[in-house]
């Protein structure tokens, strides 16, 4: 572990220490109840992502689990400790969505009823799964602390046994596991081992094995920028409740983290990262292309998390574990993540770019683009003398966006860096148009191409020189074919020419000119 950077320091992360938490754990985890349902994970290594941080990345596929997340083990193992009175009565736990699985899930095992208190924020995929195992679903609250409330009131109401999702030893140990299992499936050098963090029940479990068996590891939380309770925490010395959390990673979601799981984290967990959405939706991309799996939000910061910390610190030929927790997502956010996976990696800049309204500038500005990938391309005429364009760009490392930027502008295009403009990247880009005045004699048509590089580029060279451009809209969907909308000022002298021209594309293309939705809203 020599070299690796150090941000905190306590008694627990010394080589050869034993802290005084960690024993009465590790026999815990050594006696958890978690093989009845939960499978050994396997350890995989990630060689893409390691090829690419120069870094040896394991993971710990925890979303190959039954219930496709981490939480089975900690559910299953609190569950099996209760006596039969308390099984007959039934349970009630609170959650983001995975651990309403797993107490749902072990709950059909030992023949117990389950009644399961969910944020109203969480995803349907996890509410279906839950119902589908038998568990009774109550939907409250925009986070867990939310739900967590709700939950002690009917749990009083109807005498239920509450399982924690995470400040319950029984749960911690369970979660802890995963470690034990890392441990012995890698019985090599580790460096770090990686895990996100929300209420700190996994963290917990994990430091608290590793640190009694392999104190050399660091064992390294990460949260999300706008759910960093335990972060916060430690750096304060006391639990600190947030007002508000983040939702996108839903499984970390959490405002106030454990009494249990915040000591042992305080006294075990060696440093923190915190990364944002961007660097989650990347890290899930990462994940992807590696092992053809798709994580949650949650399932990935540890991964965004590496990578982060090997880029901070500047780290070549270590080995780190990522525990991978969960793959628990609603397919429809898969356009989200694919979206703003480019911002994470940083390979995507954005621009408004102001060219002269005048023939001949749009193509000048389109081979100064050269052979980069265009992502998206939006433009709506609205003044006379100059056209306001807003482009995508494919880039390839950091900081790329403001050569890019530097270039249009030595050779005469005003230009504004958009790529980590939020307003620009959530809203302006689809708003970039309207009506226009000078939109006349305009004709609307849909054109689709080959989706390959150099495609838009060919495309555009291929238009007629005399007509000018008053509308065009591109966005690069990661699909065969690209669609393009293209609005033509062509005189009415001049429509069956446009025709013939048209006929000699190799594009096929639709006329939308009398769209009711395009004259309604563009003409």
């Amino acid at each position: 572990m020599t070299g690796l950077p150090r941000t905190k320091k306590s008694p627990t992360s010394r080589v050869g220490s034993r802290p005084a938490v960690a024993p009465d754990y590790l026999q815990r985890v050594l006696t958890a109840r978690v093989y009845d349902v939960a499978i050994e994970s396997s350890l995989a290594r990630a060689a893409n992502l390691s090829e690419r941080l120069a870094n040896n990345v394991l993971l710990k596929r925890e979303d190959e689990q039954p219930v496709f997340s981490f939480k089975l083990r900690g559910a299953y193992n609190k569950m099996a400790h209760l006596s039969a009175a308390q099984l007959r009565r039934g349970v009630i736990c609170a959650s983001a969505g995975n651990h309403a699985q797993g107490v749902a899930y072990s709950a059909r095992q030992l023949g117990c009823k389950a009644v399961i208190v969910m944020p109203v924020t969480t995803p349907a995929l996890k509410v279906d799964a839950v119902r589908t195992l038998g568990g009774e679903v109550v939907l409250t609250g925009d986070s867990y602390s939310d739900a967590y409330l709700h939950a002690l009131e009917i749990q009083r109401a109807r005498n239920l046994t509450f399982v924690h999702p995470f400040d319950d030893p029984y749960v911690i140990a369970g979660q802890g596991t995963i470690a034990m299992e890392i441990l012995r499936q890698h019985q090599g050098p580790i460096d770090a081992v990686f895990v996100a963090i929300g209420g700190g029940g996994l963290i917990s479990g994990v430091a608290a094995y590793i640190k009694a068996v392999r104190p050399e590891i660091k064992v390294i939380g990460v949260q999300t920028t706008d759910s960093d309770a335990m972060t916060r925490s430690v750096r304060a010395g006391k639990r600190v409740q947030l007002a508000d959390v983040g939702l996108f990673s839903d499984g970390t979601a959490v405002k106030l983290v454990g009494e249990e799981t915040f000591r042992l984290t305080r006294e075990l967990v060696d440093d923190f990262v915190l990364v944002d959405t961007d660097a989650a939706c990347a890290a899930i991309k990462d994940v992807f292309q590696d092992t053809r799996s798709i994580l949650e939000p949650a399932g990935a910061l540890s991964v965004a998390g590496i990578k982060q910390y090997v880029d901070t610190h500047r780290i070549k030929g270590r080995t780190f574990v990522a525990v991978t927790g969960g793959a628990n997502m609603n397919f429809d956010r898969l356009r989200f993540v694919a979206d703003r996976a480019e911002v994470g990696e940083e390979r995507e800049a954005m621009f408004a770019v102001t060219i002269p309204e005048e023939r001949g500038s749009f193509k000048r500005f389109c081979e100064l683009i050269g052979p980069r990938s265009v992502t998206e391309f939006n433009y709506r005429i609205s003044d006379a003398k100059l056209a306001h364009v807003f482009v995508g760009l494919t880039t390839h490392g950091r900081d790329e966006s403001a050569r890019i930027a530097r270039g249009f502008k030595r050779h005469g295009f005003r230009t504004l860096d958009l790529t980590h403009d939020e307003l620009a990247r959530e809203h302006l880009r689809h708003l970039v148009g309207g009506r226009s005045e000078l939109a006349h004699d305009e004709q609307l048509f849909r054109f689709n191409f080959p989706e390959r590089p150099g495609a838009l580029m060919q495309f555009l060279a291929s238009l007629h020189p005399g007509w000018n451009i008053s509308l065009f809209h591109y966005r690069n969907q990661g699909a065969d074919y690209g669609r393009i909308l293209v609005g033509i000022q062509v005189p009415p002298g001049d429509r069956r020419a446009l025709r013939e021209f048209l006929a000699t594309l190799a594009y096929p293309c639709v006329d939308e000119t009398e769209n009711p939705a395009y004259r309604q809203f563009l003409r």
